[in-house]
């Protein structure tokens, strides 16, 4: 179906009745309702607000009348200057132009301190020389190489070579291996004596 000019009159008319595009769909025949609207747009065509019929095409030939006989307004005095629109920051771009994300901020670089860990004397000297000697026999495995059933205890600064995980077999539930479960999970009731 092509939109000769004689269609495109009809679709016109019909349009300014106030004819749904279905409707006028169905009195050309060969095309869809999408294909009515989307001719109205390429056509640019008015949007029809709430009333059909008559009434939304007389209204728009009424109004320029009208407009041209009253009389024409005075222009308002010129207001003090506007402050300028706040400019919003441009996002920080790494080396590659990606945008730096506010958790990607917080990564700490390699060569800078670690934030305060938790200090030896809130960890039970039993845990932490139960943790001692389990990081001496731990696999020292790579990201890559975790699973389900090794433990995922960080061990070192990831920003070196030295960094690795634990890799032992993992405590039931648990992330990490019975040593590290006993330094990460502490019960409540003992923290709060320690704090004393």
């Amino acid at each position: 179906m092509s939109w000769t000019d004689e269609r495109v009159e009809t679709l016109k008319k019909m349009w300014g009745e106030g004819q749904s595009a279905s409707q006028i769909a169905k009195e050309l025949g060969g095309v869809t309702r999408n294909a009515v609207i989307g001719k109205v747009h390429r056509l640019g065509l008015s949007n029809r607000a709430g009333s059909g019929g008559s009434a939304a095409k007389a209204a728009p030939k009424e109004k320029p009348a009208a407009a041209a006989k009253a009389p024409a307004k005075p222009k308002p005095a010129p207001k003090a200057a506007a402050p300028a629109p706040e400019k919003k920051e441009e996002p920080e771009l790494d080396e590659n132009g990606i945008p730096i994300s506010a958790a990607r901020r917080a990564i700490i670089p390699a060569g800078q301190p670690l934030p305060p860990q938790p200090s030896a004397n809130e960890i039970s000297p039993e845990a932490l020389a139960k943790v001692n000697e389990v990081e001496k026999s731990a696999k020292k495995l790579t990201l890559m190489e975790l699973t389900e059933k090794t433990c995922k205890w960080p061990v070192g600064d990831p920003a070196t070579d030295d960094f690795w995980f634990c890799g032992l077999a993992v405590q039931q539930g648990k992330p990490y291996c019975e040593a590290h479960v006993g330094v990460a999970f502490q019960p409540m009731s003992s923290r709060r004596d320690r704090r004393r």
